[in-house]
């Protein structure tokens, strides 16, 4: 008689509760990073200001993310990270309430500038929190469950924080950011797993571990491959209307279907890069160049336009999970300040993308300008990611690395 054994394929243990806990800070932190552009008009009739001059709250919530990520990690360091995560949730809610009592734009510019600090120390804790709950297998799948409020924020936090400005004013929309956040913060304070022996932390010390050749070249990278699909995503409105004669009510679904895509890539990235980061990394950016190149010919197309930017929303948004997994372990000694750095890359790379972006606009290329701008910075971004891999295969293999 032949005994017959079955074995059952190995599944992959469920993330901590914590994780996508974490994933609904970020998806605050996106929110109100994007929701500025949805009330541009709101803002300027309230405040008495140009619509030109509240653009800058979104400048200078970007200027506060690449600044204040590291800056306040360090400012941080010694604090546990239960206690960061609160008192960031908590200023969080305060720059916003600040906001909604304004009745001026200088006050409203300053809490936005505080609210930036406030995301990027959370994003840059809440990133150190979620690998650590969820193991050193398992920490680029967490990084990815964790981002998804980058997709979700662009699917549903924008359109929603614009609804409810429609309805109670652009202060509406503050007041119920800040009350999320509180919301948010005891349940998140009460989730956090205990730090399990960290040591006394120096500065002098995490600056030592992320001033390395590999953090360096990672950090280029990163700014020159989110700069790329960024830029795609700032001007795809001009693209899609004067190309693809997308009506302007419709535009909105454009970031919506990128926003679907986003959530899938960040998951999607995260589960693949736990044995294969730099590959993974390499594929996203070398998958936006791919589909950005495809969107100069095929944006006259409306459908195509749509099929095109969902899968830029996949490519795209695969990265920010790998490159914030790739920098901690490339500086695993100074996790939450590495973290930081990246946040600090991604927002680098939009600023100066979006920039180039603009002046690209005005030039004979038109619409196409932007694109052309997001194309070369996303190759040189997998340029630099070819090279840093090749580099690493001559010292080691990549299964168990840190490629």
């Amino acid at each position: 008689m032949t005994t017959i054994s079955t074995a059952t394929a190995p599944t992959r243990p469920r993330l901590p509760f914590v994780v996508p806990l974490l994933g609904l800070g970020t998806f605050l932190m996106i929110t109100t990073e994007y929701i500025v552009a949805g009330l541009l008009q709101a803002l300027a009739g309230d405040l008495h200001v140009g619509q030109a001059r509240v653009g800058l709250l979104i400048t200078a919530f970007a200027i506060g993310m690449i600044v204040g990520s590291p800056v306040m990690a360090l400012a941080t360091l010694r604090l546990p990270w239960r206690a960061t995560l609160v008192l960031a949730l908590l200023v969080f809610a305060a720059g916003h309430s600040v906001a909604a009592l304004s009745g001026d734009f200088e006050t409203v510019l300053i809490a936005r500038i505080i609210t930036a600090l406030a995301s990027g120390a959370f994003w840059s804790v809440a990133s150190v929190v979620a690998t650590h709950a969820a193991g050193p297998a398992n920490s680029s799948r967490a990084l990815g469950v964790m981002m998804s409020g980058v997709g979700l924020a662009t699917v549903a936090g924008v359109p929603l924080g614009s609804f409810v400005g429609q309805l109670l004013g652009w202060r509406g929309t503050f007041w119920a950011l800040a009350a999320l956040a509180v919301l948010a913060s005891p349940v998140i304070a009460w989730f956090t797993p205990p730090e399990g022996g960290r040591g006394t932390a120096s500065i002098r010390a995490e600056l030592r571990a992320v001033t390395n050749p590999r953090m360096a070249v990672l950090v280029v990278a990163t700014v020159l491959a989110t700069g790329g699909y960024m830029t795609a995503f700032s001007y795809v409105s001009p693209l899609a209307t004067d190309r693809a004669g997308i009506p302007l009510w419709a535009v909105p679904l454009l970031f919506v279907v990128f926003g679907l895509g986003a959530t899938l890539g960040t998951n999607l990235a995260g589960r693949f890069a736990d044995e294969r980061p730099i590959t993974t990394f390499i594929a996203a950016a070398a998958g936006t160049v791919v589909l950005m190149a495809l969107l100069v010919p095929l944006s006259t197309n409306p459908v195509a336009t749509f099929i095109l930017m969902f899968l830029l929303g996949i490519a795209g948004m695969g990265i920010p999970p790998v490159g914030t997994g790739l920098a901690v372990r490339f500086a695993h000694t100074a996790p939450t300040l590495a973290a930081a750095i990246a946040v600090a890359a991604f927002n680098g790379g939009t600023a100066i993308g979006t920039w180039f972006g603009a002046s690209a606009l005005e030039t004979a290329l038109g619409v196409l300008g932007p694109l052309t701008v997001a194309i070369i910075m996303a190759v040189l971004g997998t340029v630099t990611l070819l090279a840093m891999a090749l580099r690493r295969a001559r010292h080691q293999p990549e299964a168990g690395s840190s490629r």
